[in-house]
């Protein structure tokens, strides 16, 4: 998928409220540079939060939200 889709798709979740971790991003979209596409919608004016949550397994990850 090129990065543009990859872009419009992420934004377009996150304006629907999901909240996005890398996990999920490269289910959905085949993402595998989820903080990349998210830097690129914050410098196109997109108010993004990030929260950092524990997975079931353990690891700390990124969630990302439209605030």
């Amino acid at each position: 998928m090129k990065t543009k889709a990859q872009v419009d798709k992420i934004r377009a979740a996150l304006e629907r409220g999901e909240k996005l971790t890398p996990q999920r991003a490269l289910r959905q979209f085949g993402c595998f540079r989820l903080a990349a596409r998210v830097n690129e919608l914050r410098n196109a004016g997109l108010p993004i939060q990030t929260e950092k949550v524990r997975t079931r397994d353990g690891a700390i990850v990124a969630r990302y939200t439209l605030h």
